[in-house]
């Protein structure tokens, strides 16, 4: 059977499901502000609690990765994930989140070799970046200061 260009078009048009965009975009959307507004909840949280703004903005982002994790341990930010798409991977509960799901799916091959080892797989690559990056940062800081 041979087919020409244009029917083999036609073929591959029919068999690729049509994206749900305004559905996606909505779930992202909702998913996302629903991320942050949590975050500026609890930021105001902690500055009603008297904390400085660096400290309730650390302490604001401890939060927000730990409910990350945990959602991510019991498997229900598998599930957020899936209705908001793209609005869970608001930086810092999305980090979380790309941390611990390897560590979670090595579990079994116990704390060392499983956990302790693929808890870097996403995660370790970011972190070596950003301690590179900061180094570098720092000797063009160090160098401007000298001239």
């Amino acid at each position: 059977m041979s087919l020409s260009s244009d029917e083999y078009k036609k073929m591959g048009e029919k068999a690729v499901p049509k994206t749900k965009s305004i559905r996606n975009l909505t779930g992202a959307f909702l998913i996302g502000g629903a991320i942050c507004a949590l975050g500026q909840f609890i930021l105001n949280f902690y500055l009603d609690l008297g904390l400085s703004t660096p400290f309730a903005g650390t302490a604001c982002s401890i939060t927000l990765v730990g409910i990350s994790a945990l959602l991510t341990g019991f498997g229900v930010y598998d599930k957020i994930a899936k209705f908001g798409g793209g609005g869970t991977l608001v930086p810092i509960t999305g980090f979380a989140n790309a941390v611990v799901s390897p560590a979670m799916e090595f579990k079994s091959e116990g704390f060392i070799l499983g956990l302790g080892v693929k808890i870097f797989t996403i995660a370790g690559p970011v972190i070596v970046y950003g301690i590179l990056a900061s180094v570098i940062y720092g000797i063009i800081y160090w160098i401007m200061g000298l001239l």
